[in-house]
């Protein structure tokens, strides 16, 4: 059977852009069943830089962006009564890395859990997707030492993509790929945060930043 694809050109940092998507995710006439927003960047900047530019870019694509699409998504799917949203946090969230990510992501799977909650009965299920380290060009791309990350902490993305849609369409709303991560996961969750924040700490400074661009598309 053949497929239809539509590509719509958006820079989601910019409103008038977000807008137009939201407008065509509303659409009645063609139906989207399966939202991912997965659209993000890796972050260089520190909390405390005095030039909040890359913090403000980041808020806009990868939080305001996310609840403007997600929340459209939402009206349009509750009407039809069947619908996925699929929301793509990640392992960060739950500890405390340095550079706002962490504290973004951990949003991200907040605000999946809330909308979760909010669309419950109605047919329309949201997933907050939450990886590890995934084989693809995010870390190089942002000049991201992969160096003295274990090997066994590396997930395939095809296998990723495939456990993330059987979640989604099971209505699981946290999603944590492997039974690796969701083993370190659960022992993070259980840790002191004091000790969460030490391990955050050894991590972050670990790995070191080319001084290439500061922004990656995933």
């Amino acid at each position: 059977m053949g497929r239809e694809v539509e590509i719509m050109p958006a820079d989601l940092a910019k409103r008038a852009d977000v807008a137009k998507v939201v407008k065509r995710l509303e659409d009645p006439k063609k139906p989207v069943d399966v939202l991912v927003n997965n659209a993000g960047f890796g972050m260089h900047s520190r909390l405390s830089d005095a030039d909040s530019t890359g913090h403000d870019r980041a808020f806009e694509v990868m939080v305001r962006s996310v609840r403007e699409l997600g929340a459209a998504s939402a009206r349009a799917m509750r009407a039809r009564g069947r619908g996925r949203i699929i929301n793509v946090s990640s392992t960060a969230g739950f500890v405390a890395m340095s550079s706002g990510y962490s504290s973004i992501k951990a949003w991200v799977t907040s605000f999946s859990e809330s909308l979760s909650n909010e669309l419950h009965g109605t047919g329309v299920t949201v997933t907050a997707l939450c990886p590890g380290w995934v084989h693809t060009e995010f870390h190089d791309r942002a000049g991201i030492s992969k160096g003295g990350i274990p090997s066994w902490l590396w997930l395939d993305a095809d296998k990723l993509v495939r456990a993330a849609l059987r979640d989604a369409e099971r209505g699981k709303v946290i999603s944590i790929p492997t039974v690796r991560y969701k083993v370190l996961m659960g022992i993070v969750r259980h840790l002191p945060r004091s000790t969460v924040r030490a391990i955050s700490r050894a991590i972050s400074s670990s790995r070191t930043v080319s001084s290439g661009s500061s922004t990656v598309t995933k």
